[in-house]
């Protein structure tokens, strides 16, 4: 395992623009986190961008240190602020020590090295969820993203990620949830069977969203209004016929002009929103 780097000091503004260059040790070790394995192996990641650094600050010792450059940190005083406030380093850096870091082609001058969130699902399970987003096997970052962003706002309590995933924690990811990976519980569990069971076993049905679904999302005979883990199959393929089996019930969202289907995000959100209006509702 490599070397971490120090996990921060009461001084948030740590270091001037001349302090780093490409090639010192902490923008290396932020650079590797572009890979998987590397992510994995340290336990973090980045968060890129005013929208996630903020998000990450606000959320308690999960923000490591962040890398700004000198008109962000003058543009972005709340965030300088709210890094004092939680004891974390910011670092005053060039402009090619971020674009080094960052992932996109046109850098928003601010990127956070943050310790990962994800809980085994038995955290989770402690808290009595009773509305759960379960991904199995999606994976296209951007869908990983979106799909917790639409958990967060729909109000759910928590996102599973199955099977062979994608990492949540990919870059790409972590900008399509516009800062609600840091909002709500986050489970990474490769056994489909065994996460699921345990839900089922919570209390919770588990309702496999597919177009073949033999009951309609709007269908009277089903019970949003009742503990629910909604299960999200793969973008290409849905769900395996092993998986849909272990499901409660398979529901298919109806599609009333032409369109040959809905996209994983979509669909995820039509079936979120409506089990948060039978929430609602009773």
């Amino acid at each position: 395992m490599a070397p971490r780097p120090d996990r921060g000091s009461p001084h948030a503004v740590a270091s001037t623009p001349g302090d780093f260059t490409v090639r010192s040790g902490r923008v290396k070790h932020a650079r590797r986190l572009a890979t998987r394995a590397f992510r994995a192996d340290q336990r973090e990641f980045l968060a890129e961008g005013p929208q996630a650094v903020r998000e990450a600050l606000a959320s308690a010792g999960t923000t490591l240190e962040v890398f700004a450059t000198a008109s962000a940190t003058d543009h972005h005083a709340d965030l300088v602020a709210a890094a004092t406030a939680a004891q974390v380093h910011w670092h005053v850096v060039t402009d090619d020590v971020v674009e080094a870091i960052a992932d996109t082609v046109q850098p928003q001058g601010v990127v956070a090295r943050c310790a990962m969130l994800d809980r085994p699902l038995e955290v989770l399970l402690d808290r009595d969820p009773t509305f759960v987003v379960v991904c199995a096997d999606i994976r296209d970052p951007g869908n990983a993203g979106a799909v917790i962003r639409c958990a967060d706002a729909a109000g759910a309590d928590g996102v599973v990620l199955v099977g062979d995933s994608v990492d949540p924690y990919n870059p790409k990811s972590v900008r399509a949830t516009v800062g609600s990976l840091f909002h709500l519980p986050l489970v990474i569990e490769r056994d489909t069977t065994a996460a699921l069971r345990a839900l089922q076993d919570a209390g919770l049905q588990v309702l496999a969203a597919d177009g073949g679904g033999e009951v309609g999302l709007f269908d009277p005979v089903l019970d949003l209004a009742a503990p629910t883990a909604w299960l999200m199959g793969n973008e290409a393929w849905g769900l395996p016929a092993e998986t849909r089996q272990l499901a409660d019930a398979v529901v298919s969202v109806p599609i009333f002009g032409q369109a040959e289907s809905l996209n994983l995000a979509t669909a995820a959100a039509v079936c979120l929103y409506a089990t948060a209006r039978a929430r609602l509702t009773g």
